[in-house]
């Protein structure tokens, strides 16, 4: 397990190669009406405040232009989901089912979420801010320009994913799972408490810090069958 002072973020100024931030600028927003979500609604311009949204569906629809504050998803099911040019403050919720969506330009602050389905979901220009998701599963997702800054994510699954200009930014990774993912200009020097549970071989494309890489030496030697024994020694 790798420690960092939560202050050093990592970023190296001029490096390149490091993920865009969204830049949502939300137009005035009109009061969300009320009702349930509809299947492949059209959502445009709404402020949804405080909303209930526990166990309904509303798989396929899209959001843009959108603030979604303090609202709750709890079993909420938004597979196939378009969210764009929104932002995402203090939702909260478990087992919500956001399968095969689409995240672009968007802003989750503050979330409080378990058990989070986004696998074959792609992110695009995606910042996840504060806030704890227990067991985010992002299994072959495809996730590019995304920043996980002063979150806390326990056993996050990126097994399968693609992950591209990745910038984990003074947050905890609790029993990540890297299996099988493919990884390209991704940045983890910035991680606070590094723990990989699976998937030490598919860090190749990332790049941690000296301190990191001394703490994953016996992961790395584990993975290459190395032995490590002093003289003498069996």
């Amino acid at each position: 397990m790798v420690r960092r002072a939560a202050g050093a973020a990592g970023r190296a100024s001029g490096r390149g190669k490091g993920a865009r931030r969204p830049e949502v600028r939300l137009p005035p927003l009109d009061a969300y009406a009320g009702g349930e979500l509809e299947r492949d609604g059209d959502y445009d311009g709404l402020e949804f405040r405080e909303t209930d949204f526990a166990g309904q569906d509303g798989g396929g629809a899209r959001f843009m232009d959108c603030a979604l504050t303090d609202c709750a998803l709890d079993g909420t099911r938004l597979a196939h989901v378009r969210v764009l040019d929104s932002v995402l403050t203090g939702v909260r919720g478990v087992g919500t089912d956001l399968a095969e969506a689409m995240l672009r330009d968007v802003e989750v602050l503050d979330a409080r979420m378990g058990g989070v389905q986004l696998h074959g979901s792609v992110l695009e220009r995606v910042l996840v801010r504060g806030g704890k998701i227990d067991y985010l599963n992002l299994r072959r997702a495809r996730l590019r320009d995304v920043v996980f800054e002063g979150c806390v994510l326990v056993e996050p699954d990126f097994g399968g994913a693609t992950l591209e200009r990745v910038e984990f930014a003074g947050c905890v990774l609790k029993g990540a799972d890297f299996s099988a993912a493919t990884l390209k200009d991704v940045d983890l020097r910035g991680v606070a408490e590094l723990d990989i549970a699976r998937g030490v071989d598919r860090l190749a494309g990332a790049v941690v810090s000296p301190d990191q890489l001394m703490e994953l030496a016996p992961l790395l030697a584990a993975e290459l069958g190395l032995r490590v024994a002093g003289i003498g020694q069996e």
